[in-house]
């Protein structure tokens, strides 16, 4: 079963398609999926994904990008949601979470702030945290050896940093995930950093709806966003798989099993049976919008 170990199919460019997605998904073989939230908003549509489907692990953070939006109650909406998957036994986590100096404008010192406090309920609690990084990777590898970080370790989502960083940030705990868009051409660097990753700390993602890969390399598409930003479908994951082993140098199935292994033991969640979820559902008052 095909592991996605980051996207963000709450998000409202794919309302129109989502029936059909999951669909899709489905018949492709993903067996889990972790849909991450970016901001208080989107919230309540990330568990009502992980209501809806077995195989959704729900992740509640907030991106860099957001944190200039947050509520003064955001950190008490943030624990609500998290305490609602601990009374369902449910895997979970906290993300998508990080530092960002490639968007402007900024304020680096609140972006810290926010950041040092959602990884330290990760911490806490033992959750995997998915963390954004761009433009920031000196300041993020000082602040996770300064400060304590989930035992389980935490995902550094569409690693984009460099190969000498990978062993430091391993040893503090450290996933690095790899998604489709470093197949152009390119992003030679990234897929070399990929080769090299220790074999026990790779998985792959899609970042959907972002991060798209070429074209030639996936049968699945989807039509632009309103403003025009092309989209990621993430049944690409399907096609991205066989092209990432290549590039590895082992079989596609191999590569499958790998993953499944380190999506398991950072998550939590075996893809061959998805989420459990008691019946009834969960109550929807302990996430608020």
């Amino acid at each position: 079963m095909l592991c996605d170990a980051h996207n963000h199919l709450q998000d409202e460019w794919l309302d129109p398609h989502r029936e059909a997605i999951v669909a899709e998904l489905r018949a492709v073989g993903v067996g889990a999926a972790v849909v991450n939230g970016t901001e208080e908003a989107d919230w309540q549509a990330v568990a009502a994904l992980a209501d809806a489907h077995r195989w959704v692990i729900p992740s509640y953070g907030l991106h860099p990008w957001r944190v200039a939006g947050r509520t003064p109650e955001w950190r008490n909406r943030l624990i609500a949601c998290l305490d609602r998957e601990t009374a369902a036994g449910r895997p979970h986590g906290i993300g998508e979470i990080g530092l960002d100096r490639w968007k402007k404008p900024y304020d680096f010192a609140d972006q810290q702030a926010v950041f040092l406090a959602q990884l330290a309920v990760a911490a806490e609690r033992n959750l995997p945290a998915s963390i954004h990084c761009l433009e920031a990777w000196g300041a993020l590898e000082e602040l996770l050896h300064r400060h304590p970080v989930p035992a389980r370790g935490f995902l550094l989502h569409a690693y984009g940093g460099p190969l000498e960083l990978v062993e430091r940030f391993a040893a503090r705990g450290a996933y690095f995930s790899f998604n489709g868009y470093f197949l152009h051409e390119r992003k030679a660097a990234r897929r070399e950093v990929f080769r090299q990753v220790p074999a026990g700390r790779l998985l792959i993602e899609t970042d959907a709806p972002a991060m798209p890969p070429p074209a030639a390399l996936t049968r699945y598409s989807l039509p632009p966003a309103p403003d025009g930003t092309a989209l990621h479908h993430p049944a690409s994951l399907a096609d991205v798989y066989p092209e990432l082993a290549a590039r590895r140098g082992i079989g596609e199935d191999a590569l499958v099993r790998l993953v499944a292994e380190n999506f398991q033991r950072l998550f939590g969640a075996d893809p061959l049976r998805g989420n459990q979820l008691p019946a009834g559902g969960l109550p929807w008052n302990r996430c608020p919008s």
